[in-house]
């Protein structure tokens, strides 16, 4: 099974949270899924990192790098349909760059794991 992490997700995860559910953390952890994580959400982890939000001990191509290949994650590339995909989606939710997880989560057909209950309002399959 195929899986798509929200960012949060993603970061909570590495970082070892325990804000992160158990079901989400068994998922992931799980060697028969993988788990992907969107261009999107490492553009989103770059502008936390820049404005101070987000810190971290080595430089962010690095760090994601190694976080990438240490949990077997890989990434999602965003497409020109992702893009417009988003056009298509009611306004449940105005944040840019949830917008386009949903709408990856539709086209390719993936559950998000997230916390977020907002994703409820799509036709997608959230998971937490």
């Amino acid at each position: 099974m195929r899986y798509l992490l929200d960012t949060h997700t993603f970061i909570w995860f590495i970082q070892d949270k325990p804000e992160l559910s158990r079901q989400a953390k068994a998922l992931i952890e799980n060697p028969d899924h993988v788990c992907l994580l969107s261009l999107v959400s490492v553009w989103e982890i770059a502008i936390k990192v820049s404005m101070g939000k987000l810190s971290l001990q080595e430089p962010l191509g690095d760090f994601l790098r190694e976080q990438l290949a240490l949990n077997f994650i890989e990434l999602l590339p965003i497409s020109f349909e992702h893009l417009l995909k988003v056009r298509e989606l009611p306004l449940h939710h105005r944040d840019p760059f949830d917008r386009l997880l949903i709408a990856q989560s539709l086209l390719e057909n993936l559950p998000l794991i997230g916390r977020d209950p907002v994703f409820d309002r799509y036709a997608i399959a959230r998971l937490w």
